[in-house]
């Protein structure tokens, strides 16, 4: 599950997933299943072989009652090439109608009937299956291009932050509160940024003993330093949503060097109460309900080429909640 998570925080991956769910929801779901396409009103020489030779057999039998020769050439124009090949059919098998009716339309609409041995090129019946062709293909090489990338990607054995992480969250340990005199937390999270993750941003959901939704906590990244790739963190937003309550109540973890620098300190401020990053001083947050302590359990700074203690190279921060 967390490899499929960090899998998915590849772009590239995340287009060829959604072109696929896009085109079998969009084309075969959608317009296929529900509002498959109807054909309404179509002209004589749009249907299929069989039916342009009944229709072309009704106008014969109709001429032959009404004697009506420009209805006649009207419905014989309306088959256009086709109304040819129809024609020969009908005279190669000309019952139930009789011979004479048959040549009496043919005269009237100054008919040629393709000479004996002439190949006719039967007209096409319409483009569907080479749609359906190449949405096929379309599907298929969609679905191949991404179980060769997931091939590679799996047997490349390459790790990444992410993965790494996640790992480091799963090996710490939790903090003993009980040891430590307190009363039991109602549950604790670990989660852990490592240089490189771009894309970091883990959030909780904090529930009841008996299952009772009560909020929400999580981390995200508030600040980066300097340019270029991986991103450099210079701070991380610690956030607690209580829905018993009317606001987030956010905290602002920033390294040393941000700390100390009051632009970046102003400037975060906003985003909430700023509190420099150590592991021996766990920041608090509180609702109307709820208490989180935000500990940090790891953590490692880096600055080549910028400022000493600028960025994270790694962070881990367990958060313990507790009910109020």
């Amino acid at each position: 599950m967390d490899q499929l998570r960090d899998m998915l925080k590849n772009p590239t991956l995340t287009g060829i997933i959604g072109l696929i769910i896009g085109f079998f929801v969009g084309l075969i779901i959608f317009g296929w299943g529900l509002t498959p396409l109807e054909w309404e009103n179509a002209a004589p020489v749009d249907l299929r072989a069989d039916a342009r030779v009944d229709y072309l057999r009704m106008a014969i039998d109709s001429y032959a009652t009404t004697s009506d020769a420009v209805k006649a050439q009207q419905r014989w124009a309306e088959l256009g090439e086709t109304a040819g090949p129809a024609l020969t059919e009908i005279e190669n098998n000309p019952a139930p109608q009789n011979p004479a009716n048959i040549v009496a339309f043919k005269a009237a609409v100054n008919a040629t009937t393709p000479p004996e041995g002439t190949p006719t090129t039967p007209p096409s019946s319409g483009p569907n299956w080479l749609i359906y062709l190449a949405c096929f293909v379309t599907a298929a090489l969609a679905v191949a291009l991404l179980a060769m990338y997931l091939f590679r990607r799996s047997g490349s054995g390459e790790v990444t932050p992410a993965m790494q992480a996640v790992e480091a969250s799963r090996d710490m340990e939790r903090t003993d509160y009980v040891a430590l005199g307190e009363e039991p937390p109602l549950t604790q999270f670990v989660t852990t940024f490592i240089l490189g993750d771009d894309l970091f941003d883990d959030s909780f959901s904090i529930d009841s003993a008996a299952g009772e939704f009560l909020g929400e906590c999580g981390v995200g990244i508030a600040e980066t330093i300097g340019v270029g790739d991986p991103k450099r963190v210079t701070a991380f937003e610690v956030w607690l949503f209580d829905k018993n309550d009317i606001q987030t109540v956010t905290k602002v973890i920033m390294s040393p060097h941000a700390f100390r620098d009051t632009v970046i300190r102003d400037r975060l401020a906003a985003k909430g109460e700023p509190v420099m990053a150590q592991m021996e001083i766990p920041a608090q947050l509180e609702t109307q309900t709820l208490r989180l302590t935000a500990r940090i359990a790891d953590m490692g700074t880096g600055g080549d080429p910028l400022p000493s203690e600028s960025f994270f190279e790694r962070f881990t921060l367990e958060l313990a909640i507790w009910q109020k």
